[in-house]
């Protein structure tokens, strides 16, 4: 296991308060460094701290539960830190972290860059990025809906199903289409799913509205469940395959600041 390298740091000084702060996160961050508890000679040693030192400012973050004591003399991170983990992690809202990201992305492409998650057999457009100077006109607004089937991020969410989850769909919705370039065959559609597997982005030819292309990149929680799609959407002439990549990374700067390392 690779381990963190700490610079030494000088004793306790009764004057910044902040020279104390930091200290307690160059602590934590040592302890988080190892998988097994740790002696307070070792976390010593790392701080470069003496012992009494690491042993009051230990103490403290004990008292608060952001570190734990399971045996005499070692110390490991508490629960306190899960605890507020899961709170900072409940209140993330992928529209307000992927709002900043499509903005810039859409500054880039200057087409539409749209942010779905799925509901039941449809997408929902919750957020999108856009000008007047795109050249084409919005037809789904936020909050419109779109059958899985028929769009670039739709297709994301299916091919994150297993076999059976695909046929279940299939067989409520009857595969309808929406334009001539519609896939309406669950072989086809089969077919389609695996290549979106393979490649990790999807694609929309046309399917849902004649004269618009999309493409799209998944965004993954701090689990791996993919929990939305980011797509662009342009005419059909327009879409250029340049702008994969800069939407890949703009998915995973989203997932990123989900929690997905």
């Amino acid at each position: 296991m690779t381990k963190t390298t700490f610079e030494p740091i000088s004793e306790l000084s009764s004057k910044p308060t902040v020279q104390v702060i930091e200290r307690m996160f160059a602590l934590m961050d040592i302890l988080a460094a190892e998988e097994e508890p740790m002696s307070l000679k070792d976390i010593s040693e790392k701080a470069g701290l003496h012992p009494s030192t690491t042993h009051r400012i230990l103490n403290d973050l004990a008292t608060g539960r952001f570190v734990d004591r399971p045996q005499s003399g070692t110390y490991q991170l508490g629960l306190r830190l899960l605890e507020l983990g899961n709170l900072v992690k409940g209140r993330l809202n992928v529209r307000d972290v992927a709002l900043t990201p499509m903005r810039e992305l859409h500054k880039l492409i200057q087409q539409p860059v749209n942010l779905s998650v799925r509901q039941g057999d449809e997408i929902v457009y919750i957020e999108r990025a856009y000008s007047e100077r795109s050249g084409m006109q919005v037809v789904r607004s936020i909050g419109g809906r779109a059958p899985l089937h028929l769009t670039s991020v739709g297709k994301l969410f299916l091919a994150d199903d297993d076999l059976q989850g695909t046929r279940a769909y299939a067989h409520r919705t009857q595969l309808r289409g929406s334009t001539r370039n519609s896939i309406t065959q669950l072989d086809a559609l089969e077919r389609e799913l695996n290549k979106v597997r393979q490649c990790r982005y999807a694609r929309d030819n046309e399917e849902l509205e004649l004269g618009v292309r999309c493409m799209a990149a998944g965004i993954l929680d701090d689990q791996g469940h993919l929990v939305a799609g980011l797509s662009i959407s342009a005419p059909s002439g327009l879409l250029q395959e340049e702008w994969l990549p800069k939407l890949q990374e703009t998915a995973k700067q989203i997932s990123a600041a989900l929690g997905r390392k």
